[in-house]
């Protein structure tokens, strides 16, 4: 099959750093390859992969300096993927919504992965206007704002099986591993280890626009000497933090699409601790791979739970469910479909509460 990935240019293809979606995208693009599949890579110039590469911008846009208007590049990139969309069986987009106007008049087939929240409160009038763009959920809790859009599929992120195989003892401290911001409640983490009496090693990026966040309510309680604040970090440095921690902490406080450190974690054995929001009751195989609580005694008391799980189960839970071969085979199952789809099958109608074709 000819795909096209359509990644956005925010980071490269793996990011350097922090960066989610372009991380998913990366593996699902290597692993199609690897499947035998012809597929063709739209993203930043300084991306790896063993795709064909067609480089939209020099670099990463958040590592450039010098760039002023991050969306005339993406537009740049639309223009390049229209100009030989009909090379392509399936073109599979990763950038939101921008490409709408254009692939609704294309003719090609495509399809779309909503990788961001759903709750934003101009979306269900965006989806109403576009109600035929195929999209694909990465978890069911995402699709509850827009139940109205045509979704194809859920598909749960995967990760390749390689890298660190689990300790079979627990590690000394606890992990938080993403970005400060609001919504992450790096200070419910911070308050966990020290009811615990744990050290907490802390991995995270701080974006411009939280700055005055971590400078005003997380610096100041960075005093305690349990506290380690890495900032952020690479792939390669990634399994040894993740596969020496006891427990991640992901206690979130907002409608998470999906959370792709849980499987991080999970795939170094390293169960987790997180609070009931979005994705995480879906993702979590409760006493397995973690717990999910929604309130810090319960989270303090999960963390000593923790020491008794099985780490090779929880390496285990993720090849089963979190590889990135499965998410791979699933979105050919969503391709295929798409290519032979006369019909919009698998689209809520307003007021049907089933779920639509799941394959994650």
């Amino acid at each position: 099959m000819k795909i096209a990935q359509v990644a956005p240019l925010y980071e490269s293809v793996p990011p350097k750093f922090y960066g989610g979606t372009e991380r998913v995208v990366s593996y699902l693009t290597e692993e199609l390859v690897r499947q035998g599949h012809d597929v063709t890579l739209f993203a930043s110039g300084d991306s790896i992969t063993q795709a064909e590469l067609v480089p939209c911008c020099p670099r990463a846009l958040r590592l450039d300096k010098n760039c002023v208007d991050q969306l005339a590049p993406h537009f740049v990139m639309l223009e390049k993927v229209f100009r030989c969309a009909h090379r392509f069986d399936i073109i599979h987009f990763h950038i939101d919504y921008l490409h709408f106007p254009l692939t609704s008049r294309a003719g090609v087939k495509h399809v779309t992965t909503l990788h961001g929240k759903l709750t934003i409160p101009e979306l269900p009038r965006l989806y109403d206007t576009f109600p035929d763009m195929p999209v694909v959920s990465i978890s069911d809790a995402q699709r509850d704002p827009i139940p109205q859009a045509n979704w194809q599929a859920t598909v749960y992120h995967g990760l390749p099986m390689t890298l660190r195989l689990p300790r079979k003892r627990p590690g000394e401290y606890l992990a938080f591993l993403g970005r400060i911001s609001p919504e992450k409640r790096l200070d419910r983490a911070i308050e966990i280890a020290r009811r615990t009496g744990m050290k907490l090693r802390i991995a995270a990026k701080i974006d411009r626009a939280d700055e005055d966040y971590y400078h005003d309510e997380i610096e100041p309680l960075m005093k305690d000497p349990r506290i380690e604040f890495l900032g952020e970090i690479d792939e390669a440095t990634k399994p040894d933090f993740l596969g020496n921690a006891q427990a991640l902490l992901f206690p979130i406080d907002w409608p998470e699409p999906f959370g792709l450190v849980m499987i991080e974690a999970m795939r170094c054995g390293t169960p987790i601790v997180a609070w009931d929001c979005g994705s995480v009751p879906e993702v979590i195989d409760e006493g397995v791979t973690g717990f999910v609580v929604d309130n810090l005694d319960d989270a303090v008391r999960a963390v000593k739970w923790t020491g008794e799980l099985d780490r090779s189960q929880c390496r285990a839970m993720f090849e089963r469910r979190f590889s990135s071969e499965r998410m791979a085979v699933d979105y050919l199952a969503v391709y295929r479909r798409l290519l032979g789809q006369t019909s919009r099958r698998g689209r809520l109608e307003p007021g049907d509460t089933r779920r639509p074709v799941s394959v994650g």
